[in-house]
């Protein structure tokens, strides 16, 4: 059946219970395709054994929900991005796995994501279920899409109740093959028969190494074995490593669903920048008042979308020129600047990625709004220069152009301005050695497996979506710098949509200029 006709669920796997299909004496378990055993806990485990408990705990349940869900908005977008790496990989088994649980310690976990790849592929975001594998089978019309996943056990299972990685008594309810084969408009198979598609491994199959360093070493030694040449594991990663970065290629440009997961995303990141806005009075009063902010937006995170797309950044004063601070341990005092990186992820799993710079007491210092306006100027150049046909490194060098002469301006660099933007100068980049502009999407840093010539040395097209970020970060102990400037950092960044003529600001709505953000500070604490 080819991915275009209509989902249906594997009948043997729906057949049969997964505690059947577990408890069958002629299945040998696979460590790859099995869901692990949940990690010890027999030292402190008062779960019943009798056969009497389980017998009166597997019986007297209402019927469950069995309603099949229409196939939700993501389908479409996640049908054509298979029917795109179909035509880049005719004849190929593809496998693209979601990813596994991972350990924060002992028995408890991190929350689970799925990887991007997967998602953008299935269109299963912030309710996917762990250990899930895509898999597209190469036929003659192109490749037949299959989704094997760990169904539910039945409530006559021990899983129930006694597996606290996976019981529904644990975590919840769980989809059916059925209910997930609807919801996606894709056909739908039991984990266990994944070890067939392993089985049939040769050398046109491929797999998203990164997902799930456990299925990957399998097939890893499956090729080896099935395919009797100690060479092939070399020339089977650089095959793996195009699958990677042709999907990363596939997501240069979104498509309209994907814009609007994106808008959606930006909308709840703003309010989050609001919330914090009205707490910044009280912020100011707890030593670790950075970690209020951080607790303020992630709240908002959770209530409008599925997470932070990464950690938040909130750093003020000095820590505003550490690029990466996410420790977020310190104060918030009066007079300082406090810089807050932040995005919602929502549950198709697109992120925003903002940052916005205020003064705590509600006005820029004349030194700050220097600094800020010079910042917001460069973004404002690189803005200004975005539009189909150019390359994206343009952006970037647009941006450097307006820091280095106003950090010449203030005598700061040895040389001039023209002279420090010659490549075998940059001095400029002391105040600024990040980048002005990175791709954004399912990941924070989309496409970062595309090549360089699609990327960086990349023709901008219409609906590629990135960021403008500039910055001048003047570190406290820097001699280069006028007094009155060190210890400012300053990044403005906002979340950009290419059109078919211009682009589109898709963060404009959140204050950016000086005065604007002044009367932002002003408005939300009356």
């Amino acid at each position: 059946m080819s991915d275009t006709a209509a989902p249906q669920t594997d009948t043997t796997a729906s057949a049969q219970t997964s505690q059947e299909l577990d408890a069958s004496p002629e299945r040998q378990p696979s460590p790859a395709t099995d869901a692990p055993q949940p990690r010890a806990t027999v030292n402190r485990s008062t779960t019943p054994a009798s056969s009497a408990f389980a017998e009166y705990i597997g019986s007297g349940w209402a019927d469950r929900d069995e309603k099949i869900p229409a196939p939700r908005p993501a389908v479409v977008s996640a049908a054509a991005h298979r029917a795109a790496i179909s035509q880049r990989h005719p004849g190929e088994r593809l496998i693209v796995p979601a990813g596994r649980l991972k350990q924060r310690s002992n028995d408890t976990d991190y929350p689970f994501r799925a990887h991007s790849a997967f998602t953008q592929l299935t269109g299963w975001g912030s309710d996917s279920e762990p250990g899930s594998v895509l898999v597209l089978e190469p036929t003659a019309a192109g490749h037949d899409a299959a989704l094997y996943f760990r169904e539910r056990a039945g409530r006559d299972s021990d899983e129930f109740y006694a597996n606290p990685e996976i019981g529904e008594f644990w975590i919840g309810p769980r989809p059916s093959l059925a209910q997930v084969a609807g919801d996606l408009a894709l056909s739908t198979r039991h984990i266990a028969e994944l070890q067939e598609v392993l089985d049939a491994v040769d050398e046109s199959t491929l797999i998203v190494r990164e997902a799930d360093e456990v299925l990957t070493a399998q097939l890893d030694a499956l090729r080896l074995v099935q395919l009797d040449d100690h060479d092939a594991d070399a020339s089977a990663e650089d095959a793996d490593a195009v699958l990677a970065r042709d999907l990363s290629e596939l997501r240069l440009t979104k498509n309209e669903w994907e814009v609007g997961e994106l808008r959606a995303a930006i909308a709840a990141t703003a309010r989050g920048f609001d919330d914090i806005v009205r707490e910044l009075p009280r912020i100011g009063d707890h030593e670790r008042g950075e970690r209020i902010i951080e607790g303020v937006f992630n709240a908002r995170a959770r209530l409008d979308g599925n997470a932070v797309g990464y950690d938040t950044i909130a750093a003020s004063g000095p820590h505003a020129c550490i690029l990466h601070w996410t420790r977020n341990n310190g104060p918030v005092d009066p007079g300082d600047l406090v810089l807050i990186d932040a995005g919602v992820e929502v549950d198709s799993l697109f992120t925003a990625d903002i940052t916005r710079t205020l003064p705590v007491s509600g006005t820029f210092s004349e030194p700050q709004r220097l600094v800020y306006e010079a910042v917001r100027e460069a973004a404002d150049a690189a803005f200004a220069v975005v539009r189909p046909g150019i390359r994206f490194r343009e952006v970037h060098t647009t941006a450097m152009e307006v820091i280095a002469r106003r950090v010449a301006e203030w005598g700061m660099l040895p040389v001039s301005a023209e002279e420090a933007l010659q490549a075998d100068q940059q001095q400029h980049r002391r105040y600024m050695v990040h980048g002005t502009s990175h791709h954004l999407g399912l990941d924070v840093h989309d496409c970062a497996q595309a090549r360089r010539e699609f990327y960086i040395d990349g023709v901008v097209e219409a609906g590629m979506t990135f960021t403008i970020e500039p910055g001048l970060y003047f570190q406290p102990d820097d001699l280069t710098v006028p007094e009155e400037f060190r210890g400012i950092g300053v990044r403005i960044e906002d979340d950009i949509l290419v059109t078919e003529d211009g682009a589109e600001n898709l963060s404009i709505a959140i204050p950016r200029t000086a005065d604007d953000v002044e009367a932002w500070l002003a408005r939300e604490r009356v």
